[in-house]
């Protein structure tokens, strides 16, 4: 039986990576030819997309892209609480 991730933790984590994604894009917008800035993209998208997923399969998608993560047999992300509304783990 595994646990499931403390919900405000897996924020965090989406909060980081996603303000590190969107700083090297803007890098990016004025050196497209930066290898390292590329590599750190790639590498720093991967980890969000894998952050969004975990997040998806535990309390449901964030993204429209990570709905099919969600373990539901409906469209019901309408009905579980916002990211802000939750107050713990």
């Amino acid at each position: 039986m595994t646990t499931c991730p403390c919900r405000r933790d897996l924020l965090n984590k989406i909060y980081e990576v996603s303000f590190a994604v969107d700083d090297v894009k803007l890098y990016l917008d004025t050196h497209p030819w930066d290898e390292e800035a590329l590599s750190y993209f790639r590498e720093y998208s991967h980890m969000r997309n894998e952050a969004l997923k975990e997040y998806a399969r535990y309390y449901g998608p964030l993204t429209i892209d990570t709905a099919v993560q969600s373990d539901c047999e409906k469209w019901n992300w309408i009905n579980e609480p916002w990211p802000w509304q939750e107050g713990g783990c």
